[in-house]
């Protein structure tokens, strides 16, 4: 198993609480995946928020919904993983959300997210937040771009695959969305890397630390 079986679990293991946890099974970062979506939200020509929709693996999934089948039907239903999604959601805070936007070159800022909801699809927990910016930001013709991404690579983050990756929602005619891909490829442990990459080594690493950002996809919005 990935992530430490002693590490605290209330209500179930929120992913804030496996950062802070050392991972008993493996040598190696990273020790969580997700393929993310994002969907940037415009209202009366403003840029809003950024709602994130992430798929976490199906080993992470398996021991973060353990005992959150509370009817016994063999399924983990919307309503079941509810608190899950609350919780994880507002424990994310101090991780920035892993969640970068910049418009016009300027760093925006996140009010507390709304709407958490998780669901499954097979084998995968997905969860979906919105992000609303504390100032909603006029883009004009500048560009919008936002990255995913954990500094410290204890969670790899990847872009899906699909149109359907970066989306708008309200957003003024003629902006369009295109997602870049990182040239550096995530290698599947940290002992692919370079010479060096130790567990000691990304546990020195911190919310302020870029390493991450090597791996990050980038989703770029332009307005005419």
């Amino acid at each position: 198993m990935l992530i430490a079986a002693h590490c605290p679990k209330p209500l179930a293991l929120v992913l804030a609480a496996a950062l802070a946890c050392a991972a008993s099974g493996a040598s190696a970062h990273p020790h969580v995946w997700v393929t993310a979506k994002a969907q940037l939200v415009y209202e009366g020509g403003k840029l809003v928020g950024v709602r994130d929709t992430w798929s976490f693996d199906p080993e992470y999934t398996a021991f973060v919904t353990q005992g959150l089948d509370t009817n016994k039907d063999g399924k983990l239903s919307p309503e079941e993983l509810a608190g899950l999604a609350a919780e994880n959601t507002a424990n994310l805070a101090e991780f920035g959300y892993f969640t970068k936007l910049k418009v016009g070159g300027k760093e925006q800022a996140f009010s507390d997210p709304k709407e958490p909801a998780a669901h499954m699809e097979d084998k995968a927990l997905v969860m979906t937040f919105l992000l609303p910016l504390k100032t909603p930001v006029q883009q004009g013709r500048g560009v919008a771009a936002l990255e995913v991404y954990d500094p410290t690579y204890f969670v790899a983050f990847s872009f899906a695959e699909g149109t359907d990756a970066a989306t708008l929602a309200g957003a003024p005619q003629g902006c369009a969305a295109t997602v870049t891909r990182p040239k550096t490829e995530q290698p599947k442990t940290a002992d692919a890397g370079s010479p060096g990459m130790t567990e000691a080594f990304f546990e020195a690493l911190t919310a302020a630390s870029t390493y991450g950002v090597q791996f990050a996809s980038r989703v770029l919005v332009a307005c005419p």
